[in-house]
């Protein structure tokens, strides 16, 4: 498995946001989904990640900088048939070293709490990130859950 930035959309990209859309909006109302549509993810503030097996794509995870400090993991997701080997943690590992050789000390991140995001969240609290208030222009939702990650300096 090898972890890209991804520059521009590709159709692999955009089939593996379909599909993560789908899984998403199958878990809350549309009013609690705050995934990004492809067009989003490519905007100059975010940096998105893909990793790869062979040529075939299985995962993918971007990190938005919302300040000179703070930045947000969004959109992160696996293929079915690579789930449990490892996928997410090398793109969030990827993502956390990034952000702390950009200078930011803080992540952020907002996501479900049906249990089809229970793998994701005993991820990311594996991975040191606690649950928190709603941040930026996040509202109290009951489909959501918010957690947050102080970085160490780049050494």
């Amino acid at each position: 498995m090898r972890i890209e930035v991804l520059s521009t959309p590709t159709p692999a990209f955009e089939q593996l946001v379909a599909v993560h859309t789908s899984f998403c909006d199958g878990t809350a109302p549309p009013e609690s989904c705050h995934r990004l549509p492809v067009s989003a993810l490519f905007a100059d503030d975010i940096t998105v990640w893909i990793a790869l097996d062979g040529e075939e794509m299985i995962g993918m995870g971007a990190l938005k900088r919302f300040s000179n400090f703070d930045g947000e993991i969004k959109s992160m997701h696996t293929s079915a048939a690579a789930r449990g080997k490892g996928v997410a943690k090398a793109l969030l590992v990827a993502i956390e070293t990034q952000a702390r050789a950009h200078g930011l000390g803080q992540l952020w991140l907002e996501t479900g709490v049906h249990p089809n995001f229970a793998a994701a969240r005993a991820l990311y609290a594996a991975r040191g990130f606690a649950e928190c208030a709603p941040f930026g222009d996040y509202k109290y939702d009951p489909h959501s859950i918010f957690m947050t990650k102080p970085l160490e300096a780049a050494r």
